[in-house]
């Protein structure tokens, strides 16, 4: 037995003797299985441990990786085993030898144990890699360095744990990792955190993926300033699937909902006017807006399209300020919008950030720019932005425009508009 063990003799922690040791291993029956069953035993002892981590077969060695009794010096030993079974039994263990490692062990184990890890964190193999960002997602006690490993990982599923759940890392590591890598689980991950503080939803909204943005909507821990979600309600009409997560936000403002309403369908709209945090005018607001958008639906059922409706207009010489008012009166948003574009030169979705940026100025600017008068200014803030009577801009004498053709421009300069 002596020249079987490591050289100091010892081959167990109390509790289990050299005998029991032996009969376990059934050397001189060699009968199968005994050095896996001892490998499992807590009270083996850390030199029977080690021995059968350099001796033992695969099973044998994954056993003692499993094992929690193992010393750390073995377990340093088995993160370089060239049986991946073994690395992964390691590393679904090793988290658990983690909080209040420093506590309990020499600063000699502690050291073994990060090391330990370390290796792990750089293993060649994605599923241990994997199994160890899985082990150790929730946990603030492992060292940055390898948390940051684990968060840039090219394979998602060793980052995407990490990226959603460590509360160790920051706003600027997770700004970075949005910066350098444009997958989309990667982001979903980020946008699905608790929380998400608002200068990384501000980088999330920057990245326009759509499955990510829709994800951070739907979070509730997720805050998002006043200016980041005017860049979401901006392109709403083109992206559907951001609107009903959107439309569920409950820290939405009264101007933020108003805005929505003005863009979304009649479904979505219903569920905007359900919600039990609005004032009444709003309420009223979105109720009329559904109404309208219902009857609008109606009378459209086998109608030409906006876009149809504007090129025959075009076609016949009628694409004027008669046709726009009328369409206006009649709450006919599309075809206000692509004939505003048409008429001044512009593409579609600068004209519909412009009826939903919520001031007057600039849409009495466009209609400027349009050549039109100012009284089809008037019918659009009043039948299309709906705006209360405090905020329509009137004409100036009954029929003139109010601003001045420098402050019209410089409303356009700001969209992008040449004048």
């Amino acid at each position: 037995m002596d020249e079987r063990l490591p050289p100091n003799g010892h081959a167990a922690a109390p509790g289990l003797n050299p005998r029991d040791a032996l009969d376990i291993l059934d050397i001189r029956t060699g009968k199968p299985g005994g050095a896996s069953e001892l490998a499992t035993r807590t009270d083996a002892g850390p030199d029977v441990l080690h021995y059968l981590a350099v001796n033992g077969a695969p099973a044998t060695r994954a056993a003692v990786a499993a094992n929690m009794s193992a010393p750390a010096n073995t377990n340093r030993l088995l993160a370089d085993d060239e049986e991946e079974d073994v690395r992964a039994e390691l590393a679904h263990k090793i988290a658990r030898l983690m909080p209040g490692l420093s506590e309990r062990e020499s600063s000699h184990m502690v050291a073994l144990t990060i090391e330990t890890l370390e290796c792990l964190a750089r293993d060649a193999t994605v599923r241990v890699r994997a199994i160890l960002a899985e082990e150790i997602k929730y946990l603030d006690c492992i060292p940055r360095d390898v948390v940051l490993r684990l968060a840039q990982d090219l394979e998602t599923v060793v980052s995407a744990p990490i990226l959603e759940y460590s509360p160790l890392l920051s706003d600027a590591d997770l700004i970075e990792i949005i910066a350098c890598g444009q997958v989309q689980e990667v982001l979903v991950a980020i946008a699905s955190r608790k929380p998400v503080n608002e200068p990384v939803s501000a980088r999330l909204v920057q990245s326009l993926n759509v499955p990510a943005v829709a994800a951070l909507l739907v979070n509730p821990d997720a805050k998002i300033r006043k200016a980041t979600m005017d860049q979401v309600i901006d392109r709403l009409e083109e992206v559907s699937a951001w609107q009903l997560p959107l439309a569920l936000r409950a820290d939405l403002s009264a101007r933020a909902i108003r805005r929505i309403g003005a863009l979304v369908g009649a479904s979505i709209l219903e569920r905007l006017a359900a919600r039990n945090d609005l004032s009444d005018t709003t309420r009223i607001y979105l109720n009329r807006e559904l109404r309208a958008r219902l009857a609008e639906a109606t009378v459209e059922q086998g109608a030409p399209s906006a876009a149809d409706a504007v090129a025959e207009a075009q076609k016949d010489g009628r694409l004027d300020g008669e046709f726009v008012e009328k369409a206006a009166q009649a709450g006919q948003r599309e075809v206000v919008v692509l004939a505003l574009a048409q008429l001044a030169n512009v593409n579609e979705q600068t004209v519909k950030k412009i009826l939903t940026a919520g001031g007057a100025k600039p849409l009495v600017a466009l209609v400027w720019h349009a050549h039109l008068s100012m009284r089809v200014a008037f019918k659009i803030q009043t039948f299309i932005m709906k705006l209360p009577t405090r905020d329509v801009l009137p004409a100036r004498g009954g029929v003139g425009f109010p601003l001045s053709k420098e402050e019209m421009r410089w409303h356009l300069n700001y969209f992008s508009i040449n004048a």
